[in-house]
């Protein structure tokens, strides 16, 4: 099968399509036959090596958290799947990916797809969504009434969190580009601040009841926002390299979120997908032996929207 590997820790270039055997499942894992994988901002950081720490690998090593594909093979001790089976799952941080032709998955890992969009965009739903469900509903506690800002929502995670919680009945507040206004409005922000004109942290004039901050900002800039939340409210951030700030004096909580694998979370978000409450928005489709011009255009920092990586085969 062909792959996406890389051998060495290193800038873009470390990356290669090369052919790889197909796997064998073990006991408890499924192969499947990917048809879609994503681009996450963490894929750069593992490739560059600088999360060697909290993810240690064995290289080579295949990229690709996020899986969309068909059941091609069931390992020993596998229950609830069968071959065919179209699946979504957020695989684990330290072993292959789905940047390839196959995958092994652990099985319980696996959520049924989403039957409303094409199997492939599925990929652009588990990492992020994920996120933004436990952002908003496992470390916020967010409920109806509420208000919240999220900053940095004209992302991946930023599209599902403004859905989330609008249908929750929270008031959103959301910073984004004036280009991402209308569209941020649409997935049901109440109030859309354009960030390249206006600092949100004199923007907002009343009390928020959580924060949440998914934006590549200074700590200066974070404290200034965490300093809007309200006596008793909470500030969820999703960047590792600064702690979210608390004030316990007010009750405030600060939480640094980092996402995991949940497949009952991951099932009721493909739910909301299929009965059309939550969108999937893929910015583009790119073959898999173009990941590396992906992972350029990130670090260039003209990679917009969430990106899918297909299969050449497809």
């Amino acid at each position: 099968m062909k792959a996406i590997r890389f051998h060495e820790y290193g800038d873009t270039d470390v990356l290669r399509y090369e052919d790889v055997a197909v796997p064998e499942p073990g006991a408890g894992q499924v192969r499947v036959r990917v048809a879609g994988t994503t681009f996450n901002g963490v894929d750069a950081n593992i490739r560059a090596g600088n999360m060697q720490g909290p993810m240690p690998l064995t290289l080579p090593h295949i990229p690709g958290l996020d899986l969309a594909g068909i059941v091609d093979a069931l390992g020993t001790d596998v229950d609830g799947l069968a071959v065919g089976d179209r699946v979504v799952g957020f695989l684990p941080f330290v072993v292959d990916g789905a940047s390839a032709d196959y995958v092994l998955a652990p099985a319980e890992s696996l959520a049924p797809a989403p039957t409303s969009i094409p199997l492939a965009d599925a990929a652009a739903l588990p990492l992020v969504g994920l996120t933004a469900w436990q952002a908003l509903f496992e470390h916020a506690d967010l409920t109806s009434g509420q208000r919240m800002l999220v900053n940095g929502a004209s992302g991946a995670v930023g599209s599902y969190a403004v859905q989330l919680a609008r249908a929750v009945g929270a008031r959103v507040i959301a910073t984004g580009a004036a280009s991402n206004e209308q569209h941020l409005l649409e997935l049901g922000a109440d109030e859309v601040i354009d960030y390249t004109t206006t600092d949100a942290s004199s923007a907002v004039t009343e009390p928020l009841d959580v924060l949440l901050n998914l934006a590549p900002i200074t700590p200066e800039q974070l404290s200034a926002l965490a300093a809007l939340v309200g006596d008793g409210g909470v500030v969820v951030n999703t960047t590792v390299w600064m702690p979210a700030p608390s004030d316990e004096a007010r009750g405030v909580r600060g939480i640094d979120l980092y996402v995991r694998s949940d497949v009952q979370q991951l099932s009721e978000l493909v739910s909301r997908v299929d009965r059309g409450e939550l969108v999937v928005d893929v910015a583009e489709r790119v073959a898999l032996s173009d990941l590396a011009s992906v992972h350029a255009r990130a670090a260039a920092g003209t990679l917009s929207g969430k990106v899918v990586i297909v299969p050449d085969r497809q």
